[in-house]
């Protein structure tokens, strides 16, 4: 089965995704997501400009051969829009070659290790009490797990505390707006937050929170310490990760399970993390990890080491990623938890997908392929437009901090 034609479609029904849609010579077609948010045309270029010209005459079902070549023969490794590129196009042939087959993908990846997959949602607040009754929200919608996040006195903007309900956008402007930050009021405000949601929900959910790269290891170390009473699913990316050595300090002072990935591109970022059990859960995801491929080869490794997935699943990945990540999720032995944050209608009608979500948990349903398709009429409609992820500054004195 050669593949015939390959096209990059970018559209922004209410934020800007990034499609690879593949054809080939059977008629069959496949799509894979390509979007790295705040710097999708840099991908979508890299696409069209570098990979689509190779790829046309080859084989669809060499899967691993043709990913070894965009990783091997493109001489520069790695990186955010290599990796995306390079999953979009990995993504679209499994889809392919599980049509082909005329199964759904999960049943090519070994079959279901589950019934169905335990996602968790966003709750956040101005303020604690609004937080509180967001959790309580999401916990009567039947989720398992919540994530919570909530303003900060003394702080105008706060990561994870969106302008409305259910949804949130954090690239807001087209040019990137700087927000205020202050540690010292953060690491005093998120244990009385928890206290209070622990309160309000009991134990019978579990609880997440996202640090968003914005402590050094000696103050993410206080904070799992500080969260231990309430007993958290995790803390998300703590501290960025450059230096993998630097969760050792954090694991040294606290038993909070620590997360982080999402920004990851390939097993390299993770390995020493994984290996030296310096992390609970990997959230490295189809879209950014090389695909559907490497993702695997990621859980593969982390399995060794009993850490877990917890696959990245912001709005910033669109639905075909979604649906990928869910037949990945449902296949994998150790699998921990799914990040879900709903699409809004305009982004659900330009992606028609099987999947669904009942009960706390997600399915990915069971038409072949990974279940998502692009109605290329409809994104017409919905041209690209630049926006991009805020910025960082502390309060105190205006250095350029993590967002």
């Amino acid at each position: 089965m050669k593949i015939t034609n390959a096209r990059v479609i970018v559209c922004s029904p209410g934020r800007n995704f990034v499609t690879l849609k593949i054809e080939t010579d059977e008629g069959l077609t496949g799509v894979g997501d390509a979007t790295l948010n705040g710097r999708e045309l840099a991908v979508a270029s890299y696409l069209s400009d570098h990979v689509l010209p190779c790829l046309i005459g080859r084989d669809a079902h060499q899967i691993e051969d043709i990913w070894q070549f965009l990783y091997r023969g493109a001489y520069w490794r790695r990186g955010p829009v290599t990796m995306t590129a390079i999953a979009a196009v990995d993504t679209a042939l499994w889809d392919i070659k599980a049509k082909a087959a005329g199964l759904p993908l999960y049943q090519l990846l070994g079959g279901k290790c589950r019934t169905g997959v335990m996602v968790y949602g966003h709750a956040n607040g101005r303020d604690i009490d609004e937080t509180v009754d967001e959790v309580l929200r999401y916990r009567d919608m039947g989720y398992q797990a919540i994530r919570a996040q909530s303003g900060v006195p003394g702080l105008q903007s706060v990561y994870g505390v969106g302008r409305g309900r259910m949804f949130y956008e954090p690239a807001d402007a087209s040019l990137p707006s700087e927000h205020d930050w202050s540690t010292e009021k953060y690491l005093d405000h998120t244990p009385r937050l928890f206290e209070k949601v622990r309160d309000a929900v009991g134990w019978d959910v579990h609880l997440l929170h996202d640090v968003h790269h914005r402590l050094t290891p000696i103050e993410a170390a206080r904070l799992g310490k500080s969260l231990e009473p309430y007993r958290l699913f995790w803390i998300e990316d703590p501290t960025p990760a450059e230096n993998q050595e630097a969760f050792r300090l954090i694991r040294e002072h606290t038993v909070t399970p620590l997360a982080v990935g999402e920004i990851f591109s390939s097993v390299w970022d993770c390995k020493d993390l994984i290996q030296n059990q310096l992390i609970d859960y990997i959230r490295a995801t189809v879209v950014h990890a090389g695909g559907i491929s490497h993702l695997r080869r990621i859980a593969d490794l982390a399995a060794l080491y009993q850490v877990r997935t917890g696959c990245h699943g912001a709005t910033d990945l669109s639905p075909v990623c979604m649906g990928a990540a869910l037949h990945f999720d449902i296949s994998v032995s150790n699998f921990g938890v799914q990040e879900y944050m709903r699409h809004t209608e305009e982004t659900d009608a330009v992606f028609p997908h099987a999947y669904s979500f009942q009960d706390g948990m997600m399915v990915p349903g069971d038409v072949p392929g990974h279940g998502v398709d692009i109605d290329e009429d409809l994104a017409r409609k919905y041209p690209y437009s630049r926006a991009y992820l805020p910025v960082n500054r502390l309060a105190h004195d205006g250095t350029l901090w993590n967002w």
